[in-house]
């Protein structure tokens, strides 16, 4: 069991639903609030941005991802990715009042640092986890670092084998920081449907044996999302935008005020269809059972002291009578009094 704020992460806790604004603000403070008021009538658990400072992050001269040049058509102008990122980055001025409006309407704030001094900045702002992003799987001694102030960290694993994997686990837990959470991602924006693998999730159940696993996920719709909570998934991370047709390499990827309200409605509705797992008579199935299943009945007038045949005895409805499984032990029976068709048998009516 985890604790991120005042939110539970176990097997018997409701899903935590983190819904990514990302970069979708576009550096712009009005909006990235707006984000967070869609987040809250969406209801979800907690809203996520991204900390990073250009200079430290990427050279100047370093081309976009294609993804990034693709979502980005609609701009009138090329520019490097250093200039997409400080035109995309959040102000650290920004985040504490981000925090306290987040925090204002019952949502956890968090945020993911691409470096170490953005991870320490986080922490000092007081976030509840360390979001780890598929970029830094493989950055050990990053994550030997962070593992030790002891705070929950999720780990994207995007781009990432499983022995990778285990090792970044490894890493973190030989610091002694037992509050991990796992997320299976495939770094692809959109993902291609045939690159989702949910099966993997299962992978990362079984061999990361008492380490909660979730699902970070870049898919157009819902449905990867929905099913992955069936697989088990605890932990689910979804991108989410005020308008995919904003200029921004996520926001075609990315969920519409509408979609993440029904996102977060078919999340809830699949966890309580899951069920306790006990294969059980429902209540409301016993009087359905009474009308639909079926009984042992008279299958034509019969005469007392007969002796019943099989052509004597029929199935039908309802299920009030004996049932047909007993229908050899029927045969053979004598009626104690006269019998008309359709009459449902019991056993003070034979011998």
């Amino acid at each position: 069991m985890i604790k991120i704020g005042s939110k539970t992460i176990s097997e018997k806790s409701p899903v935590f639903i983190v819904a990514e604004a990302g970069v979708n603000h576009n550096g712009n403070l009005k909006l990235a609030k707006k984000l967070i008021d869609v987040a809250v009538l969406a209801g979800v658990d907690a809203v996520k941005f991204q900390t990073f400072n250009p200079d430290t992050l990427v050279a100047k001269n370093v081309s976009k991802a294609d993804y990034q040049a693709k979502n980005e058509k609609r701009l009138k102008k090329e520019e490097s990715q250093y200039e997409m990122l400080k035109r995309l980055m959040l102000p650290r001025e920004w985040h504490k009042e981000l925090k306290k409006y987040a925090e204002s309407k019952g949502l956890i704030f968090l945020s993911t640092p691409f470096s170490l001094d953005d991870a320490v900045f986080l922490r000092k702002l007081g976030v509840k986890a360390i979001k780890v992003g598929s970029t830094d799987t493989e950055n050990l001694p990053y994550l030997a670092k962070i593992a030790k102030w002891n705070l929950p960290i999720i780990l994207s694993t995007g781009m990432s084998a499983l022995p990778e994997i285990k090792e970044a686990v490894r890493t973190i837990q030989k610091a002694g920081n037992d509050k991990l959470i796992v997320l299976h991602c495939t770094t692809n924006y959109p993902t291609p449907f045939e690159e989702v693998n949910l099966r993997a999730i299962a992978t990362l159940q079984r061999e990361l044996k008492n380490i909660p696993i979730g699902f970070s996920e870049h898919t157009v719709g819902i449905e990867a999302t929905v099913a992955s909570v069936a697989l088990g998934a605890r932990v689910i991370e979804k991108h989410f935008t005020l308008d995919k047709n904003f200029p921004g390499p996520d926001h075609s990827a990315s969920l519409e005020p509408d979609e993440l309200k029904q996102l977060v409605s078919s999340v809830r509705r699949i966890e309580t269809a899951m069920g306790t797992g006990n294969k059980v008579l429902f209540v409301s199935e016993k009087k359905i059972a009474e009308v639909a299943r079926k009984s042992l009945v008279v299958a034509r007038d019969i005469p007392s002291g007969k002796q019943l045949t099989a052509e004597d005895v029929s199935v039908k409805r309802p299920g009030t009578g004996i049932k047909p499984k007993f229908l050899n032990k029927i045969i053979g029976k004598t009626a104690k009094v006269n019998l008309q068709k359709d009459q449902l048998l019991s056993w003070d009516l034979i011998k």
